[in-house]
């Protein structure tokens, strides 16, 4: 089986190496603003993306966060030339409580355009679905206009994890810490996140276990805004996921390639209601 992850992480630890950069104003940068949708800088709050899957939760007993995903390493092409800010409106119009956005270009075909366009046509909170593995990730994704970022923990060692959480909570950013296994959560949990996405989908096989989030529920903690992603097809899948105790479920081909996006979100949260 190709190893997706390894490849994947030396293309962007690469460019972090490549990055001139001085991180201290790269901060300061990010602390000052988030971007505008045209690109410009303007001041204002990240929207409260853990709060959001709260009130989804509570209001139809499972939140989604749909995604917006082009490709994939494993499935080729999804929607390549999807427009983003439509898409952002029909998840919205579905009852998403967040988006995801794939902003890696070279893997998925995103870029910061996509995460940009999205935001600005809707109201919800947006993930900025990248490999993150440095500093400057971090504060790229509140100045492109990120809510929240996403923190592997298989592609980062445990200190490059807690100060990665650390610079995200301090730019008002929510950390989606993603975690495959037990050990994994544990490492999670040391750095103190309090949102944890458990991955069904082998990062270096891309292969799905869609028994995984099951097992893995039993093992959160109280007061874990826990969310369950890949392998999701259905309003059974959901249903199910629901009764584990998942705060909320993150679903991307089967919306991408939905004929109906609204549609297919409203589907998943019928059968949590």
């Amino acid at each position: 089986m190709p190893a997706y992850l390894d490849s994947i992480l030396v293309a962007h630890r690469a460019a972090a190496a490549a990055d001139g950069r001085d991180v201290a104003a790269a901060v300061e940068a990010a602390r000052a603003h988030v971007a505008s949708p045209t690109g410009a800088p303007a001041t204002g709050a990240p929207r409260d993306f853990v709060a959001a899957l709260v009130g989804g939760r509570a209001d139809r007993g499972m939140a989604v966060i749909s995604e917006i995903k082009r490709r994939s390493p494993s499935k080729g092409d999804l929607d390549p030339d999807l427009d983003p800010a439509l898409v952002a409106a029909e998840y919205e119009a579905g009852g998403a409580s967040c988006l995801s956005v794939l902003t890696d270009e070279a893997f998925f075909g995103g870029c910061r355009a996509d995460l940009e366009a999205a935001r600005a046509a809707c109201g919800l909170p947006v993930l900025r679905k990248d490999f993150t593995v440095s500093a400057l990730d971090v504060c790229d994704a509140r100045i492109m206009g990120a809510d929240a970022v996403l923190l592997i923990v298989a592609a980062l060692d445990d200190a490059e994890l807690a100060s990665l959480s650390d610079l995200a909570r301090a730019l008002g950013l929510a950390a989606l810490v993603e975690v495959h296994d037990e050990l994994e959560l544990e490492r999670a949990l040391a750095v103190g996140a309090d949102l944890v996405g458990v991955n069904q989908r082998d990062l270096r096989t891309f292969e799905v276990d869609r028994e995984r989030a099951l097992r893995m529920g039993e093992r959160m903690p109280e007061g874990v805004v826990a969310v369950a992603e890949s392998g999701i097809r259905d309003a059974a899948d959901v249903s199910r996921l629901a009764d584990a105790g998942y705060s909320a479920v993150l679903v991307g081909e089967a919306l991408v390639r939905s004929a109906d996006r609204t549609s297919a979100v409203d589907g998943l949260l019928g059968a949590a209601t």
